[in-house]
């Protein structure tokens, strides 16, 4: 079965960096490329990100299911943009270059340039969400997170959460094949009703059967005495080598890069036009 999330094992430069640095970088970049409207700046953030989607081996069909549907959304989220408030490019960019029809809805250069950075947001940030949660092992991605300081109770928690979704996902294609076997066919040849009316079948079976499984996970911890203790040792704890700091630098630079193109801009908006 294709999971949509989860860790897979390997052997790739991304695989051997530490949690905490995966972590860092992932961190440094999303925040520079949310802070900044800078094309140039996101561009160069965009082909980073999917560099590291070829270094890291992920393949297509790993991923496509989940860029399919942040596709959909993003395309939803400019439309929408555009239906509420068709001429925020211009108030944004101080300019009005009118391409195609008249009035509130007129199509201008500003309103394509400034969505286009919105979808170019997108089009970074999803490779490196990919890369984080497709190359970090749950254990190592908590021992990371305690390192840079988060308590340990929390790490530990989101750790069980991705270690939980591709259980979920598995559950869920079990339950569907039992009640397809029962005759409630849910295959794409049913209509879209009844495939709605399956789906919410399994969802009352699935919820029961998580929430069970919660409660077996939280009593073993009880049992080991988890949380007694304000600090813990991690069996995946790694300290920081030469390639996690090389890394680190890297993204350093280029949140340094950011500041520069502001300051000799005059601010965080760039287009060429």
């Amino acid at each position: 079965m294709n999971q949509l999330f989860g860790y897979r094992t390997g052997k790739s430069f991304i695989h051997r960096l530490t949690g905490g640095t995966k972590l860092l970088v992932f961190l440094i970049l999303t925040m520079s490329g949310m802070v900044s409207f800078d094309l140039r700046y996101l561009v160069l953030l965009m082909v980073v990100a999917i560099a590291g989607l070829i270094v890291a081996g992920i393949r297509w069909h790993d991923v496509s299911a989940v860029v399919y549907f942040v596709g959909v959304f993003a395309l939803m989220n400019v439309v929408l943009i555009y239906v509420f408030a068709p001429q925020y490019g211009v108030s944004l960019f101080h300019h009005k270059t009118i391409l195609l029809g008249t009035g509130p809805y007129a199509l201008t250069l500003e309103q394509l340039v400034y969505e286009s950075i919105v979808l170019m947001k997108y089009f970074f940030s999803l490779p490196l969400a990919l890369i984080f949660l497709l190359t970090t092992n749950p254990s190592e991605f908590a021992a990371g997170l305690n390192k840079i300081g988060v308590s340990y109770r929390i790490a530990y928690a989101v750790a069980l959460t991705l270690r939980y979704i591709p259980d979920v996902q598995q559950e869920f294609v079990t339950i569907s094949h039992a009640q397809q076997a029962r005759g409630y066919d849910m295959s794409k040849k049913a209509p879209i009703v009844q495939r709605v009316r399956g789906a919410a079948g399994i969802l009352m079976p699935l919820l029961f059967s998580s929430l069970a499984r919660i409660d077996d996970i939280s009593r073993s911890m009880d049992l080991r005495r988890f949380g007694k203790e304000k600090r813990r040792s991690w069996y995946y704890q790694q300290t920081f080598r030469r390639n996690d700091w090389v890394v680190l630098v890297g993204m350093v630079v280029l949140a340094l890069l950011e500041v520069v193109l502001i300051r000799v801009t005059g601010g965080r908006f760039w287009w060429p036009i």
